[in-house]
């Protein structure tokens, strides 16, 4: 077996790189990798959790909210001290991460997503994963990886389901050929309005973290990272 240049990876990593479809090439590229999540909440932390400890290369977390009390029964990097001094989750997540693994590069990113702003936070990234909690920002995240040609994973859940969607520009639809029409805001369903379980949410958000380790431990990972 070849030896890796991760530093300590043939100790931390050695049941991912056991595993034949990732192996120590699947590892590094991993490791070279570069990923955006949209959305630090009940997806986007979970999602970031488990690319942290996979041993990804650099993260950016993208988030404008506050943690909240209502967030901790799904939001797994959070806990009551963040909830009562009402701190920025991407600044949280980056914090927690950093303890579980300090050779990732964490960027937080303290803003509000839209139009004006998503071109420069997505263009120099492998690839983009949606931790949204709204349809608007799902499109917007599907436009402009369309444009700078960069594979994104969708995610989504509501009651007890959920979905997940890869979505590799020109080699297949895209999000808008599965939702062709926007609707006015505040139309569609919410987790507030109708619930959530967490259990749901820490399933889809993990095939989001699992389907991007797939990305980058095959040949495709040459060409996307």
């Amino acid at each position: 077996m070849s030896k890796s240049t991760i530093p300590e990876a043939e100790d931390r990593y050695s049941r991912q790189t056991a595993f034949e479809k990732i192996g120590i090439h699947g590892q590094e590229k991993l490791f070279s990798a570069h990923a955006v999540i949209i959305g630090i909440g009940g997806l986007g932390s979970v999602i970031a959790n488990n690319l942290c400890r996979a041993g990804i290369g650099r993260l950016r977390l993208i988030d404008k909210d506050y943690v909240e009390l209502s967030n901790l029964p799904r939001q797994i990097l959070f806990d009551e001290e963040d909830a009562k001094a009402k701190l920025p989750k991407a600044s949280v997540s980056s914090a927690r991460l950093a303890r579980i693994n300090s050779k990732t590069i964490l960027e937080p990113v303290i803003v509000h997503v839209d139009s004006s702003n998503i071109e420069d936070l997505v263009k120099d990234a492998d690839v983009v994963l949606d931790g949204s909690d709204n349809v608007e920002v799902r499109f917007l995240i599907n436009e402009i990886c369309q444009k700078l040609k960069i594979p994104w994973v969708n995610g989504s859940v509501l009651g007890a389901t959920g979905n997940s969607m890869t979505i590799i520009p020109g080699e297949g639809p895209c999000y808008r050929c599965f939702m062709p029409v926007i609707y006015p805001a505040g139309t569609y369903p919410t987790c507030a309005a109708l619930g959530v379980l967490n259990m749901a949410v820490s399933i889809i958000a993990s095939m989001e973290a699992m389907i991007l380790t797939a990305i980058f431990s095959t040949p495709r990972a040459a060409q996307v990272g």
